[in-house]
């Protein structure tokens, strides 16, 4: 690398630190291997009701949002009606999974629920830093393992609890979010009805 690039490098490193915060929260990196991972993600911007990704579309990469809010949902050709499954705002990670995994056409919508700002990483570039950096693959092991431990218990919730119990649930869970989503959205992640909402959030 030469000077000029490692000059660039390094203050991009200052600029995404969210990422490095991430990631050292489960595995510490050097200086170095940061600027490494780091080398092999793209920034994205996206402006407010933009899709990142739609269906039938094939998924390239999977993104950290570095700023705003997004959200993963599916579309019921017959009714319309639509249903989101997650959100993910500022140092989340989200993508198509299957998509992204398995290199087949996307059954799930992305849409920018604000103006984001997201760090992109290819399938690729993504086996590729688990070969080479086994503190990135650590890290990515134990996120995805939390991660299906969170969905785990929101589909135990979504079978088993009351549109009281998932609405409070999501409430005590994420107060950060409930502010900055549209009501009739958190709605439909819930599984309830838009006046249900209200009635709850009157209470």
């Amino acid at each position: 690398m030469c000077r000029e690039d490692f000059t660039v490098v390094s203050y991009i490193c200052s600029m995404v630190h969210p990422l490095r915060a991430h990631i050292e929260a489960i595995s510490k990196v050097t200086d170095e291997e940061f600027e490494y991972i780091l080398s092999h993600f793209t920034t994205v911007k996206l402006k407010k009701h933009h899709l990142l990704v739609r269906e039938g579309e094939l998924v390239k990469s999977e993104y950290f949002v570095l700023k705003g809010c997004l959200r993963a949902y599916m579309t019921d050709e017959k009714s319309g009606k639509e249903y989101t499954y997650q959100f993910a705002a500022e140092n989340w990670w989200i993508s198509e999974r299957d998509a992204f995994l398995n290199h087949t056409p996307a059954k799930t919508a992305i849409e920018c629920l604000e103006d984001c700002e997201l760090l992109a990483i290819t399938f690729d570039d993504t086996m590729k830093l688990g070969r080479e950096l086994w503190k990135y693959e650590h890290y990515k092991a134990v996120k995805s393992a939390h991660g299906f431990v969170a969905l785990q218990k929101r589909m135990q919730l979504m079978i088993m609890g009351s549109a009281r119990e998932r609405f409070e649930h999501f409430v005590k869970q994420y107060p950060h979010l409930y502010s900055r989503i549209p009501k009739a959205t958190i709605a439909t992640y819930l599984g309830v009805t838009r006046e249900t909402i209200s009635r709850l959030y009157r209470k």
